[in-house]
């Protein structure tokens, strides 16, 4: 046998291919095929193998915010290998959507919070699928040698589609957005979020091979080859710990942020427009009086949440007129949630910033709306499964360009709710100069949920992505202040008004993450591709030989 099977056979428990193997002389069969010599089949192995990737999904569901268990997700990642391992891509495809589904369906319940559960079961289940797709390039790479680096590449570029399409994409529950507490976290400081998921999987896959080579291929090589899967990413995690600093470059100044709360929970938390208004206006009245008793620093700026007022107050005079007294009694630049109604074309999610001499100055558009929340795609056909589609009468339209606020001379990037999940909103408020990262949102919507939970944490990792603070203003919390190195310093509870007032560092630094942008997630992609093309490759070698 040539030297290349024999290193294949070291990481794969596929027979030799015909092509490889040494000819025998063929003769006749003495046994009738009916009776016929098979190898042994467990019956209830199939059956075993989907309750494993079931309970793989459901570990890493486990691994999420606000659960402190970030270190379950290799170990679900490692239980998901053993069910795909050399499987057929068909069974890959089914049993890795299982998986996702175990993952999907607690991570997401909270999108039926106030609609009920087909939009949560529509939504899991597509996400779900993305996934089983995963699984089947997985069961594909499994056959090569050194799989667990293909499968961990494969498993980004599952990812990356994912936060692509369909209708812009849904990136929530991406490996890295669990690992705000992790010994990887470092990693998305050196490659983003693409490196620092890639690092969770490949130590997942690799952990995997490794129980199965000690098992069946105990020699010393390819152990230590198969080691270097689990040690790799943990190793270059510590290495990357130096990126992860909270040092002041250019100083520090003291910001605020306001949590009003909102009057009621639900999805007509905002039928009393105005009460929302006034909560944020009085918190942030009371924020002045606290200042001016010395009960609390005076801020350099303040940053209201998302939908702080639903009352356009470019149209609405007697809105214009409350936030402005607010904005005059703390008497510093602040940043104000609202929804512009142009009077033709679609709704506005925008940030204004709100100059206490000036009044409202430079704008800020949210680039990604959020489908079938904030724009309603293929209405008449969705109308069919849910009426609640007709709550958005007018949908919302995305803005161009970044948004960075000159506030008090201090670049502060906004990006608002949703557009956290994004790598590219976030990364280009950074480029466009940002020391300081605003993630204005308004979860009202999803009661006391985890979605929050799962937010912050996302928020968290964006910190230590791009060392930066991240300044998270929500209507009803939780609202945080996360120094760049993903620790918070200051938070809210759920629907309670409150005010933070915190010293933050600015930075203007760079991380690797940063310069590089999509570049390692193009890589990790390409070789992804290329683990599937080689295994292409071979099988057309492997017939013509046949």
């Amino acid at each position: 046998m040539s030297s290349s099977v024999t290193r294949e056979a070291a990481w794969s428990d596929e027979p030799p291919r015909a092509a490889d193997r040494p000819a025998e002389p063929r003769t006749p069969s003495v046994t009738p095929p009916d009776t016929a010599a098979a190898p042994p089949r467990r019956r209830g192995a199939p059956l075993v193998r989907c309750v494993l990737a079931a309970l793989s999904g459901v570990l890493l569901y486990l691994s999420f915010p606000p659960r402190p268990l970030w270190w379950l997700a290799p170990f679900s990642l490692a239980l998901l290998a053993g069910c795909l391992y050399g499987r057929r891509p068909r069974a890959g495809f089914g049993l890795a959507t299982l998986a996702g589904l175990g993952y999907l369906l607690p991570l997401l319940v909270w999108t039926g919070e106030e609609v009920g559960p087909v939009p949560w079961l529509a939504l899991a289940c597509l996400e779900a699928l993305f996934i089983g797709l995963t699984g089947l390039g997985i069961a594909l790479v499994s056959r090569l040698p050194a799989w667990p680096v293909f499968a961990a590449a494969v498993w980004v570029a599952g990812e990356a589609l994912r936060a692509r399409a369909p209708f812009g994409g849904f990136p929530w529950g991406k490996l890295a957005f669990g690992q705000a507490d992790g010994v990887f976290t470092p990693l998305a400081a050196l490659g983003g979020t693409p490196l620092l998921s890639f690092g969770v999987a490949l130590c997942g896959f690799g952990l995997y091979e490794a129980v199965r080579i000690a098992r069946r291929h105990p020699s010393r090589t390819t152990a230590a080859l198969t080691a270097l899967t689990v040690a790799a990413p943990v190793a270059a995690a510590l290495a990357a710990r130096p990126l992860v600093s909270d040092a002041a470059e250019d100083g520090t100044v003291v910001a605020a942020v306001i949590q009003g709360n909102v009057p009621r929970l639900g999805l007509d938390f905002n039928s009393q427009r105005r009460a929302v208004l006034d909560n944020h206006v009085k918190r942030t009245i009371r924020l002045a009086e606290d200042v001016k008793a010395g009960r609390a620093p005076k801020p350099d700026f303040v940053v209201w949440p998302e939908n702080s007022s639903d009352l356009d107050p470019y149209a609405e005079a007697d809105a214009r007129a409350v936030i402005d007294e607010a904005v005059r009694a703390i008497g510093v630049p602040v940043a104000i949630g609202a929804v512009v109604a142009p009077e033709t074309g679609p709704l506005r999610n925008t940030m204004i910033l709100w100059d206490p001499v000036a009044g409202p100055t430079t704008t800020y558009d949210k680039r990604k709306i959020q489908p079938f929340g904030e724009r309603i795609p293929m209405r008449s056909f969705v109308r069919l499964f849910s009426s609640d589609v007709d709550r958005v009468r007018r949908d919302f339209g995305p803005g161009k360009d970044p948004g960075v606020f000159d506030m008090a001379g201090t670049g502060v990037g906004m990006v608002t709710c949703f557009e956290a999940a994004f790598d590219d909103a976030v990364r280009s408020t950074v480029q466009d100069g940002a020391q300081v990262i605003a993630v204005p949102s308004n979860n009202a919507t999803f009661g006391r949920s985890q979605m929050t939970y799962q937010q912050l944490a996302m928020d968290r990792v964006r910190a230590v992505e791009h060392s930066r603070t991240v300044l998270v203003p929500v209507t009803s919390g939780v609202s945080a202040v996360i120094r760049p190195d993903g620790r918070i310093v200051a938070q809210t509870r759920l629907f309670t008004a409150d005010a933070l007032v915190a010293e933050i560092p600015l930075r203007s630094g760079r991380t690797p993450a940063t310069v590089l942008g999509p570049l390692p997630e193009y890589a990790l992609l390409l070789l992804a591709a290329g683990g599937l093309g080689a295994l292409a490759v071979r099988r057309v070698r492997a017939r013509r030989g046949a």
